[in-house]
């Protein structure tokens, strides 16, 4: 098994001249893209799709209506010519009662655009600290010969707190093996996991990302909910540009 990690997305461009065919990916928006999809599949909702652009989420929207629309820039919900989406991008938002059976389209500002950065591989999941576990035992079973944890990052940088849940994930895909080889960059994420040892909740609340959300009232307790490990016990896959749940 081969390990890469892909640490910013100034490195996005170049998945799209990579042949993935062997390869699974696993995208990471912890605060809060991932995590929120994460939520939404285990309360319910039939599908996300993921889009870059608020144009696609409006004209997925206008085709068919009964989509409900999700997405933020700058971490606020988004508004269009007076009119607010369904929902932002906080996880608490995504509720049964909103959202049971129900398929949403999703715009975030680096999340979603990860994701469709990998469409073309064999295999995309959408990973968290919520459904690590579930994640490592799905990748370990399917022995993947190629895997790449992909970083969403903030802007056009590395986010702190997915590149430690990069870094959980080597850590528990490396255990019990010596058949894995692991890139720089996937030891760069195992190091940054491993100096936090074992709980990176107090790095990661001095991240950008974190700070961000913590000053803002209504939705800071979104950072203590995004960092539970293994809350939801789930695979999140993305097959044909929707994520849908893999194995429960």
């Amino acid at each position: 098994m081969n390990l890469d990690v892909i640490l910013t997305p100034a490195e996005l461009p170049r998945l799209s001249k990579l042949d993935l065919g062997r390869t699974a990916c696993v995208v990471f928006d912890i605060l809060r893209a991932t995590s929120t999809f994460v939520t939404a599949l285990r309360n319910g909702a039939a599908a996300i799709i993921p889009v870059s652009e608020i144009s696609e989420a409006l004209e997925i929207k206008r085709k068919q209506p009964r989509v409900l629309t999700a997405g933020e820039r700058h971490g606020v919900k988004i508004r269009v010519k007076g009119k607010e989406f369904d929902f932002g991008n906080s996880p608490r938002e995504f509720v049964p009662d909103k959202v049971k059976g129900r398929t949403i389209v999703s715009t975030t500002t680096n999340g979603t655009r990860a994701l469709r950065a990998c469409s073309h591989a064999k295999t995309v999941l959408a990973g968290a600290f919520l459904n690590l576990n579930a994640t490592a035992n799905f990748l370990r079973e399917r022995k993947v010969e190629t895997i790449m944890l992909v970083c969403a990052g903030t802007g056009e940088n590395a986010a702190l707190e997915d590149v430690l849940v990069a870094g959980a994930l080597c850590e528990a895909l490396a255990r019990g093996t010596k058949e894995i080889v692991l890139s720089d960059s996937a030891r760069l994420a195992l190091s940054a996991f491993q100096q936090s040892s074992g709980d990176p909740t107090g790095m990661i609340c001095k991240s950008e990302n974190a700070r961000r959300l913590l000053a803002i009232p209504e939705l800071r307790e979104d950072v203590e909910f995004c960092l539970r490990r293994d809350a939801i016990d789930l695979v999140a896959g993305m097959k044909r540009g929707k994520i849908t749940v893999l194995r429960k």
